[in-house]
């Protein structure tokens, strides 16, 4: 969700965004530090970031590991609780303070009894997807190095909105070794 979603051929861009965007009769404030969403609750909102950072992440063994970002101009959504309805294990913590615009399950699927907006929303998901895909193999990269530059081809911009102790984290490495490779 959080990586701009005009990267792909055939993807939305932020002129096609904007009509779900529009849909959105709330904005929220999350204070630094502050939860968006936390483990066990239920969230069916689609979220978009207009300014701020945030970040989902799941605990293991009291262990942070962070999975995806959102950040400015981002729309950021616990999927697995949309698409379910039922309690998911993620949370979403605000990096800095965030203003999001709300768009409610209810909103979205009134948004879908067009047609028309249906193929947008597929395209929505399809990007989720991929972007999840992404994810996956960045994990499974054996190299720090490697994982480090398919992040930044990708999203460039995430080095300049997320602070290196979370970027270290998301891609499984110390911040020393991160550190060494902005560097090198």
């Amino acid at each position: 969700m959080p990586v701009g979603y005009n990267r792909y051929i055939g993807t939305p861009n932020h002129v096609q965004m904007k009509e779900i965007i529009e849909l959105s009769k709330k904005k929220m404030t999350i204070d630094r530090r502050g939860f968006l969403k936390v483990k066990g609750s239920v969230d069916t909102n689609l979220y978009f970031i207009e300014s701020g950072s945030l970040r989902i992440f799941v605990l293991d063994e009291h262990e942070e590991q962070i999975i995806r970002f959102g950040y400015k101009e981002n729309l950021i959504i616990s999927l697995d609780s949309f698409l379910t309805g039922k309690p998911s294990d993620l949370y979403i913590q605000a990096i800095k303070k965030t203003i999001v615009k709300v768009v409610t399950k209810e909103q979205i699927d009134k948004y879908l009894k067009n047609e028309n907006n249906q193929k947008l929303w597929i395209k929505i998901l399809e990007n989720l997807v991929i972007q999840q895909m992404e994810r996956e193999i960045d994990i499974l990269t054996n190299s720090p190095r490697e994982r480090y530059e398919r992040v930044l081809k990708r999203s460039p911009q995430l080095f300049q909105e997320i602070p290196n102790k979370h970027i270290a984290n998301y891609l499984r490495m110390s911040a020393e070794t991160l550190s060494r490779l902005k560097k090198s």
